[in-house]
Order: structure tokens, then sequence, then C-alpha cells
């Protein structure tokens, strides 16, 4: 992937030093980075899951609503940050990289550089 902006690389930089679970995107939904603290809830290693392009995020997690029913990308809260911009919360339940099922409650903000361009959207999780 192309080199990201500095306010990106200082925003991964930070989140490998926090306890609070962390996933960053990029502007297109690319995944860029995830701390280790969220590496316990997903069910592998970042540096075993490594950058992983938007369209095949969808195929990687299943999610669900907490009764189970699937969740419309669009209303997922990462792509809520990414594309409306604004931040967006909701508790759901995903399938880890493990096959272990996992109710979280997620909180998606959209990144915002200098200069007001969109940079990407960062996520934080916890489970219930």
């Amino acid at each position: 992937m192309a080199q990201e902006p500095i306010e990106m690389i200082l925003l991964t930089h930070w989140a490998s030093y926090v306890a609070v679970p962390i996933w960053i995107t990029d502007a297109e939904g690319n995944l860029i980075f995830y701390n280790e603290s969220a590496e316990r809830i997903l069910g592998r290693s970042f540096e075993d899951a490594g950058e992983v392009k938007a369209e095949v995020l969808g195929q990687l997690f299943e999610t669900t609503s907490l009764d189970g029913e699937p969740i419309p990308n669009e209303e997922l809260p990462l792509v809520v940050a990414l594309t409306e911009q604004r931040p967006s919360h909701r508790s759901i339940r995903i399938r880890a990289f493990d096959g272990s099922w996992r109710v979280i409650d997620i909180t998606a903000i959209p990144i915002t550089g200098q200069g007001g361009r969109h940079l990407g959207a960062m996520a934080t999780f916890w489970e219930q």
C-alpha cells in the first residue's frame, strides 16, 4: 500500500502504545493497523494479518446484530465514519479470525487531517 500521511503514521504509532483496542483504516477503507489489545479480541496478531484491502475485509469477518441478523456493510460503525464522516457507535457480534463469536461495543470516528483532508477512520471496541 502507498505511503500514509504523517497524521496516520503518528496515529498508528500512538495506537501501538495504548491499552484500548484500536483499528485504523485509510480513506479507502483499507485496514492499515490494529493494536495488540485488539489482537486479543480479533483472534490474530496484526503481524500475521497484515494490511488488508477494503474489498477483502468483508470476507474476513462475519458481523451480525446482537440477535444474529446480518448487518448491511453501510450500517457498520466504521463504514459510517468513513462514508458519512461522522462518529458512530453500535453493539454487534463478530466472528473473529479464530472462528469464535464475540459481542463487542464499537465506536468509530472519522480521521480528518490538516486542511480538512479526509484520511480514514479509527475504531475502538471492547468485549461485553
